[in-house]
């Protein structure tokens, strides 16, 4: 790439990054569930669900994946179950404050969940291979170095959007230890919120052709 396409490539990607969506309420529904450990671990969890998609578009996967209705279906549902899962799972221990030891056990389980979400979620597959393409340089060869090198790029800057928002989750979340019962219902209220995520990527369509 030339020094302007690349100058273009870095403005898209990090207003897109900035922009509000789904991976931004994700960790910040999960910060305020579960504290900033809990959002740090979801943060770089999606980080690497991202980098599948990365490197699947790389390879051609999620191009094939898109173009058929039941293999996009498939992925759609099984994302948007394992959301729905989640996000009702949070809500029922929400009345669970996490003793010290399971501090450490937690956050485990909450990189594992978050690259889950990220890598069944289709959308996100969309978005690289509609995205990425327009910045690739015909000329320079290795397109499919080339599609590595700016979605690295892309998940790091989403990845530094997701670490901001969660430290201001955190922050708020501070606020709230003091009044047990607004804390748990704050719980209950982000593990809807992850549910309803489920829902919406339940409901997204398959990209046109």
């Amino acid at each position: 790439m030339n020094g302007t396409s690349f100058t273009l490539f870095l403005l898209a990607a990090l207003v897109i990054a900035a922009v509000p969506g789904p991976g931004i309420f994700y960790v910040a529904a999960r910060t305020l569930s579960g504290g900033k450990r809990a959002g740090i671990a979801s943060t770089f969890g999606t980080a690497l669900g991202g980098l599948v998609h990365v490197i699947a578009g790389a390879l051609g996967v999620s191009a094939i994946i898109l173009a058929s209705a039941e293999l996009f279906t498939v992925l759609k549902f099984a994302g948007a179950l394992y959301l729905v899962w989640l996000g009702l799972k949070t809500f029922r221990e929400a009345r669970d404050l996490l003793p010290q030891q399971a501090i450490a056990a937690g956050t485990e389980r909450v990189f594992r969940e978050g690259v889950l979400v990220e890598a069944l979620n289709p959308k996100t597959a969309a978005f690289f291979l509609a995205f990425i393409p327009q910045f690739l340089d015909p000329a320079g060869g290795y397109p499919a170095l080339q599609f590595i090198a700016l979605g690295l790029i892309s998940v790091a800057l989403n990845t530094l959007a997701d670490v901001v928002v969660v430290m201001l989750a955190a922050t708020a979340r501070a606020g709230l230890t003091r009044n047990p019962n607004l804390l748990q219902r704050l719980r209950q209220g982000s593990g809807l919120f992850i549910a309803s995520l489920g829902i919406s990527l339940a409901l997204a369509r398959r990209p046109a052709s």
